[in-house]
Formats: structure tokens, C-alpha cells, sequence
């Protein structure tokens, strides 16, 4: 016997299938480049490192802060450092980021969505 540990999850929720060659397969839809993902919905997201992140880049980010309490930040290939006044700026809207690489995010992201946290991610395509 197999057992399907697939997680049920609602059918507009946006699950990482997978990553690599310069985007991402979200809920069976290829994206190319990085994006700023939702439980709900995907937006593009014009960073291809994190030293081009800004406040303005991550405004989606902020103007959900109420549905969104955790932002994975996939950096790329390898963890990525976080600017202190980003970081600042996302608490003060009620966000805690935490970075990571992208792989590492994708994995989180679905398993926090899983456990239906409010939790976002901003990933640099690899």
C-alpha cells in the first residue's frame, strides 16, 4: 500500500510544484522570473537579487500585512541577509521576514500553507 500524504488543500490556494530554470510552476502554471506569492494569488516581482529589494518592491507585501504575519524570503541559490531597514519597515507593518534560499522557501511556504498560516514569500528565481 502507497500512502498520499498530498496535503488537501482549498483549490485556490497557490502551491509551489516546483522551481528552476528562471521561474517557478505555481498550482500547475509556469512563472517565469521571480514573484511575491500568496496563498490566493501570484504577482510578478521584478528582483533578480536581493541587493535590488526595496520598501517600494515589497509593497504588496505590506499593503496585505493583515492577512500576511510571515514573509519567507527565498534569496537565490544561498541565504541572502536581509537590509536592517527592510526588516524594520516590514515589522513596523506587523510582517516578520524570515530569509532563506529559494529552495528552502518553496518547501516552507508549502508547508506553512498547508497548515493554513498567514504566510507570503518573495522568491528570486533560480
Amino acid at each position: 500500500m502507497v500512502a498520499d500524504i498530498t496535503p488537501v488543500l482549498p483549490a485556490h490556494r497557490q502551491v509551489i510544484e516546483g522551481y528552476g530554470a528562471g521561474g517557478f510552476r505555481i498550482s500547475g502554471q509556469r512563472h517565469e522570473g521571480s514573484v511575491l506569492l500568496f496563498p490566493t494569488r501570484v504577482i510578478p516581482w521584478p528582483v533578480a537579487d536581493v541587493a535590488e529589494m526595496t520598501i517600494d518592491s515589497l509593497r504588496p507585501i505590506i499593503d496585505a500585512a493583515g492577512e500576511v504575519g510571515l514573509l519567507l524570503l527565498g534569496g537565490g541559490p544561498t541565504l541572502q541577509p536581509v537590509p536592517a531597514e527592510l526588516r524594520a519597515a516590514l515589522k513596523s507593518a506587523g510582517v516578520v521576514i524570515e530569509a532563506m534560499d529559494t529552495g528552502g522557501a518553496c518547501r516552507t511556504y508549502n508547508v506553512l500553507l498547508g497548515e493554513d498560516r498567514r504566510v507570503a514569500a518573495a522568491l528570486v528565481a533560480v
